[in-house]
């Protein structure tokens, strides 16, 4: 029942009773101009009905302070500034798609019941997944990038014409209102974040970002963020939280939704991948990125290093959906590992480390292009 409910769930709702500024949804004759802005040989037209946004939200915001991260003059070279724009050509734009979240052992968590709309309620359908908007603008003149995790309120059917936003968590990368204390990118629009969030006073809770593009086409992403607690240098996994994304076109800051055209449905309550797809040796291109305390730099460009083996058993294996895992290991000489993975084709994948020292501090941030390595070969 909760699956069915989750196909039902493509659009949202007119509040009648809020007199508020509606956004326009995105037309046929729209996405034909888009692809004037966004080259991509993988871009597909789709209908879609006419849905609009109405804003009735909380906004949430997280400033570090300057104890936690130095601010400093980058020393940007040619390299780091080609590499930069082709990362902000690749990152920027409205993602729109489905949200979810899941326990330390993988498990979707239910939407909170005063959000479900009274229908499911009863028919006593369990909501897993919210409608999601990231619209998402890195600037080209500096290393900064402003980007929305807005959630949509569920709604019943395609036929409304709006939807009410609940929450909106504004990320700040650079600048001013930096809110990271790392940041590792890649030119091809993956990127990792680390962000102190609150928590309680005897420890703390960080979220680790992993975005990670797909290799077959570059208007698909995951977002997977790894929730952990450290307390007295150890780090343990709270949560994890997940976005299933599309490119729908320019930057227009959440201005328009791709509602019924969104080419993937929701996911949290679909069956988790198999951990026979996990386990085993793996191999492929890696690029590093290393922290220390003493460095300010802590945004800092992904560079292609060596090629990486690695060996994954099902031990601390979190499967997800939608051919997603991620795990949190602590290796012989004390460091933690906090990984995720996403299986793109059978037998590739594209993953995500960060890498932290036995006093939690961390140390290395690398995302790698791997291949299933067959027995034998």
């Amino acid at each position: 029942m909760a699956l069915a409910a989750n196909c039902i769930i493509l659009q949202n709702r007119t509040l009648n009773y809020l007199s508020l500024p509606l956004l326009k949804l995105r037309t046929t004759t729209q996405y034909s101009k888009l692809i004037i802005f966004h080259s991509s040989s993988h871009f597909r037209p789709t209908n879609q009905c006419n849905s609009q946004i109405a804003t009735i939200s909380c906004v949430g915001k997280t400033t570090v302070t300057d104890a936690d991260v130095q601010v400093q003059n980058f020393n940007i070279n040619s390299t780091t500034t080609s590499s930069w724009t082709e990362f902000v050509k690749n990152v920027s734009g409205e993602w729109d798609g489905y949200g979810a979240d899941f326990t330390s052992e993988g498990n979707p968590i239910e939407l909170p019941e005063f959000v479900v709309p009274e229908a499911y309620r009863e028919w006593e359908v369990k909501v897993f997944d919210w409608q999601t908007q990231c619209p998402t603008d890195a600037q080209l003149e500096d290393l900064v990038m402003i980007y929305n995790s807005i959630k949509l309120l569920p709604t019943v059917g395609c036929e409304a014409d709006a939807a009410t936003r609940y929450s909106i968590d504004e990320r700040n990368v650079g600048g001013v209102d930096n809110q990271v204390s790392a940041f590792a990118y890649q030119s091809s629009g993956c990127y990792v974040a680390i962000r102190q969030i609150e928590g309680p006073v005897t420890n703390k809770l960080l979220e680790l970002e992993h975005c990670l593009i797909s290799p077959k086409d570059k208007e698909s992403r995951v977002r997977i963020i790894q929730v952990v607690n450290v307390d007295d240098a150890k780090i343990m996994l709270k949560n994890v939280k997940v976005y299933c994304e599309q490119w729908y076109g320019p930057f227009r800051n959440g201005d328009q939704l791709g509602g019924c055209a969104l080419r993937d449905p929701p996911f949290a309550s679909t069956a988790a991948m198999d951990a026979s797809e996990v386990v085993g040796v793996w191999q492929g291109p890696n690029a590093v990125a290393s922290f220390n305390s003493f460095d300010t730099n802590y945004i800092q460009e992904l560079v292609d290093d060596s090629v990486r083996k690695s060996v994954r058993d099902e031990s601390d294996l979190i499967l997800l959906p939608k051919k997603l895992w991620c795990s949190l290991k602590e290796s012989e000489n004390g460091e933690t590992f906090c990984e995720v993975g996403w299986l793109f084709d059978h037998g590739c994948a594209i993953t995500s480390r960060c890498i932290f020292s036995t006093d939690a501090r961390l140390k290395e941030i690398c995302i790698a292009q791997e291949t299933a390595i067959l027995e034998g070969a």
